[in-house]
């Protein structure tokens, strides 16, 4: 490696190497069934911290194994980031972590025994904080502001309806477009042109005060497991959200999340089998197989399989075999897009569903708008 590294110093100094010599070097070391994209970073990576790897090989420290350095200077204490590719899981580590410094303490609430107790499946479908909607145009307006009006109505009136059941879990299906768009340029993550309101970091904000406020007032109910689906307007942000989210509650005991990427999620109450997804991957009539394979463990213990999906902002309800196949309706408003090709006229609505430990699925509760 040093004489690998000296070999690469020694072409950078010499004022009459060209880039094909460098490049020559680069290929020579992928040649040796080396990952070119390393190559071509340890390349820049010895340029530009030449004083780095002296001091480090002057030490006895392997220099490819610094992926960070502080630099004390004068007038500067600067943390130096050592590789310029992206590592997620580090990423995701160093978010959560400077997150969960702020996050609120809450007090662990203890809970009596329910008897006859039931699981409410809150699921706001599709909010699209973000979207923009004219009712010169569409005969609707919706904006953030409408958006977050709705759903916490939606939520007031899902609450008011379940205080006839003894409650003594809650799921709370999240992500599914919670954002809409996830990038800068007013996009979705495929790069679709969306009509907008508001800036991006102002609907993230916004979202992130929504989703703490709802699972909050959940909270003060039961204890909640936050499921995450991912989506497609904001495949990124949304699951950047969710761990946000996930920090912010850390230090409550009341509080569980599945917020890893996977685009289908299950969990169990009872002899119920729950799954959901937000429905842009997988056809519905694939789901119930893919059920069986990847919650199999619980496949034959329970008896009462649903699978609830999202995307399509309208009601959907089809026995697949011994699975339940149920699409949600949403509150967001139609935009310019779904106006002109007559994606309109479905109930706009936040829903919920009612488990019975034992009898799977009893009731639907919807607020519509």
């Amino acid at each position: 490696m040093k004489a690998y590294r000296q070999r690469v110093l020694d072409l950078y100094d010499n004022q009459t190497t060209n880039k094909t010599e460098i490049s020559r070097l680069i290929n020579e070391e992928f040649d040796l069934n080396r990952n070119i994209d390393s190559v071509r970073w340890s390349v820049r990576n010895i340029i530009s911290n030449r004083g780095v790897h002296d001091e480090c090989e002057s030490v006895g420290i392997d220099p490819e194994k610094i992926k960070h350095y502080w630099y004390k200077g004068k007038h500067y204490s600067i943390n130096v980031s050592g590789k310029d590719e992206f590592d997620p899981e580090s990423f995701i580590s160093e978010l959560t972590d400077e997150i969960s410094k702020w996050s609120p303490k809450y007090k662990k609430i203890k809970r009596k025994k329910t008897k006859d107790p039931h699981c409410l499946v809150f699921d706001p479908a599709d909010i699209h904080i973000g979207k923009l909607c004219s009712s010169f145009e569409t005969g609707e307006d919706y904006n953030s502001q409408i958006a977050v009006q709705r759903v916490k109505e939606g939520l007031d009136g899902i609450l008011s309806k379940s205080e006839s059941w003894n409650i003594d879990k809650i799921i709370f299906i999240a992500g599914n477009d919670v954002l809409h768009t996830d990038n800068p340029r007013r996009q979705t993550t495929s790069q679709t042109p969306q009509d907008t309101d508001g800036m991006w970091y102002e609907n993230f904000l916004t979202a992130k005060r929504l989703l703490v406020d709802i699972i909050e007032t959940l909270m003060s109910v039961a204890d909640v497991e936050v499921v995450y689906n991912p989506s497609n307007h904001d495949y990124m942000s949304g699951f950047m959200l969710l761990q946000c989210i996930e920090s912010w509650f850390r230090k409550s005991k009341n509080i569980t999340f599945n917020n890893d990427m996977s685009h289908r999620k299950y969990t169990v109450y009872g002899k119920n089998l729950i799954g959901s997804t937000h429905m842009d991957g997988a056809k519905s009539q694939d789901l119930p197989m893919l059920m069986a394979h990847e919650a199999s463990e619980n496949w034959n213990d329970c008896r009462h399989r649903y699978i609830y999906g999202h995307h399509i902002h309208h009601k959907t309800s089809k026995d697949v075999f011994s699975v339940c196949v149920e699409t949600l309706r949403s509150p967001s408003g139609v935009d310019s897009w779904h106006h002109r090709n007559g994606f309109q006229h479905a109930p706009k609505a936040v829903e919920a569903f009612i488990h019975n430990p034992e009898h799977g699925q009893v009731a639907r509760l919807t607020h519509l708008f």
